[in-house]
């Protein structure tokens, strides 16, 4: 109001109101900035006002909510039971203090959309002090808790493939295991480990491997029920949990229908890859009673698995802990076998079936363990392959031999020495680096070093294959398949592979005096030797009967216990040496009979000198009890 005497100027009234007023927008104008919705009531919980971020919330304009209820214009629940959160405005009010929001609450939009939120409420004091009302901040927590999901689920998931850890893994098997106990049935664990899984590693790169492993991810998922789970369990492992079995049957099918789906090729950006694996089965409440025991038996019975061959499974059995023990302290044991000079390399000769004469020698790895004594390769090569040492171990077999192959050149009497290049060994980026080390250092012109690689290596990944093995004989080295006839070669594929030698299968040499299959099957084997222009040596020839057929098929050499036997290095300098015939005749004075020579003569009148005390057989005699004495 103006004083008509004033000459215009406000009266005090008049600039309280104004200065109120202009409180009042600058509130507004703040409380519409902010980030969070602000609601108030007044004491009879009636809408008062809404921010411009409240109306959004709410989905109500401010001009429709003021006056109306808050249960309307703000509906809360809990999330969880969907039930309506009590009113926090009234208990502010109530109790005369700030109060907030149980947590996991939503608000509901007026149009059914939903947001996470939290809030606080306060109550609103007038001049005097009493309440006049009250007033909520809402903050809406959708990225947080989002980011909280999301973060929980990475804690819980394999990054690479998204399937549960073995943190989830654990704790499903455990309810599933309360659960089985309550309600009296079974349940099985699945373990399985794919087979050869870090020769991809190493021969196609870490990324295509890590597509593998999306895929075979993808595929087991597919081949279990929705109540199942799969679990990455680290590298190359998985887990399955079977929640429900009536019978271990049930088990065994998941298990073939595991194996049926991996066994598909894979294609993986140009690369066809083709996978096998072994599975381990445990079954509640049998095999453990635990999650810890469940995991640990299907473990054991998957190494069980593996050991017999590829894509098989296994169910647990108590006496496969005692193996399980043993392939542990063997692991232990070999770690530490290099370092102290425990391993010996056995030459065993290769003779050739038309004159007698040794033609080469393959260098075999023994282990002198301090307490067992003489450890055959086959004992612990499987072991030393899944636990990463056989590449040391390899390179360390490769030089000894490299080594005895220029001691044979520095006597006069060269000789050819054949290593056995493993799957690992063979898939190794410094494979190359590596020979061409071994050949220097011992001075060994390369075609004196023959590497052997089994037929089933040769067929995977046979460009990359072809590539190496062409590198290989560019060095002059050469290139001989074993075990040939146990695979799937491609005969195209052989023809165009750099190949010196094909050595056919023991299993197949065994029976080719009594199987007309056997014979037929060694004798195509001959036949393709010959058409490739390859020499064809056989392996494990234990009889004069073998190898008066293998002669007369037109077979080239000949390696067994018959012919002779394997030899510690300074017994095969001294074979050398004297350049002594293998316990056959030429065919040219022996068209009749063939002559068995003493097995002194080969090994020498004093034996292997190996270790004190101990008596062993070396090699794998099925003819004679030949022994080697260990003085």
């Amino acid at each position: 109001m103006r004083d008509g005497n004033d000459g215009g100027r406000l009266l005090p009234m008049d600039r309280d109101a104004d200065e109120t007023l202009a409180a009042q927008e600058r509130a507004e104008i703040t409380l519409d900035s902010i980030g969070d919705a602000v609601v108030s009531t007044d004491t009879s919980g009636n809408v008062t006002y809404l921010n411009a971020f409240a109306e959004r919330m709410t989905g109500w304009r401010r001009e429709e909510a003021v006056g109306r209820p808050l249960v309307r214009v703000v509906r809360i629940v809990d999330r969880a039971t969907r039930e309506a959160s009590p009113n926090p405005m009234d208990l502010a009010v109530r109790m005369n203090t700030t109060v907030g929001l149980t947590s996991n609450c939503v608000l509901i939009r007026r149009d059914g959309f939903e947001t996470p939120i939290e809030d606080s409420a306060a109550p609103i004091h007038d001049r005097q002090g009493r309440i006049a009302g009250a007033v909520m901040v809402l903050h809406d927590v959708s990225a947080a808790r989002a980011t909280s999901l999301h973060m929980s689920h990475l804690a819980a998931h394999d990054a690479l493939t998204d399937l549960p850890n073995r943190m989830l893994l654990n704790d499903r098997l455990t309810q599933a295991i309360e659960s089985a106990r309550r309600h009296r049935y079974q349940l099985a664990v699945v373990f399985l480990d794919l087979d050869r899984f870090k020769q991809v590693n190493d021969s196609v790169g870490h990324g295509i491997g890590d597509q593998l492993l999306q895929t075979v991810a993808s595929r087991l998922v597919a081949s279990v029920r929705r109540s199942d789970t799969v679990s990455r369990y680290g590298g190359d492992e998985f887990v399955i949990l079977l929640s429900r079995v009536e019978q271990a049957d049930d088990a065994a099918a998941a298990a073939r229908k595991v194996i049926t789906a991996l066994t598909m090729p894979i294609e993986v950006t140009g690369h066809e890859l083709h996978v096998s694996v072994s599975i381990g089965v445990s079954v509640y409440p049998d095999d453990g009673q635990d999650s810890e025991t469940l995991i640990e038996n299907a473990d054991t019975a998957m190494y069980s698995a593996k050991a017999r061959g590829s894509n098989l499974y296994q169910f647990f059995k108590p006496e496969m802990h005692v193996r399980a023990l043993t392939r542990h302290w063997m692991e232990s044991d070999l770690r530490h076998a290099l370092g102290r000079q425990e391993f010996v390399l056995c030459y065993q000769p290769k003779i050739s079936l038309e004159t007698g004469a040794m033609t080469g020698a393959e260098a075999v790895v023994h282990w002198m363990h301090p307490a067992r004594g003489l450890t055959l390769p086959e004992e612990f090569l499987p072991i030393a392959e899944g636990s990463n040492l056989v590449v040391p171990i390899g390179r360390w077999a490769l030089r000894e031999a490299c080594g005895q192959a220029r001691a044979c050149l520095d006597a006069g009497r060269p000789t050819r020495v054949a290593h056995n290049l493993s799957a690992s060994e063979f898939r190794d980026r410094e494979l190359l680096a590596y020979v061409s080390t071994a050949l220097t250092e011992s001075r060994l012109e390369p075609r004196y070093l023959e590497l052997e690689l089994t037929e089933s290596v040769l067929m995977q990944h046979t460009e990359s294959t072809t590539r190496a093995l062409q590198a290989l004989r560019h060095m002059g080295v050469q290139i001989a398949v074993d075990d040939f006839g146990t695979g799937y070669s491609s005969l195209r594929y052989l023809r165009d592979c750099p190949v010196d030698s094909l050595k056919i299968d023991r299993s197949f040499v065994r029976e080719i005096t009594a199987d007309a299959g056997a014979v037929s099957i060694v004798s195509a084997a001959i036949g393709i030797g010959k058409s490739l222009k390859c020499r064809v040596v056989a392996q494990g020839v234990e009889t004069a009967q073998q190898v008066a057929v293998l002669r007369a098929m037109g077979c080239d050499e000949g390696q067994g216990d018959y012919l002779a036997r394997p030899l510690v290095a300074e017994e095969f300098a001294r074979l050398v040496a004297r350049g002594e015939r293998g316990e056959v005749e030429p065919a040219a004075e022996a068209p009749d009979r063939l002559a068995e020579l003493p097995y002194d003569t080969i090994v020498g009148e004093r034996g292997v000198h190996l270790s004190a005390g101990q008596r062993v057989a070396i090699g794998r005699a099925t003819h004679h009890s030949r022994t080697v004495q260990l003085k």
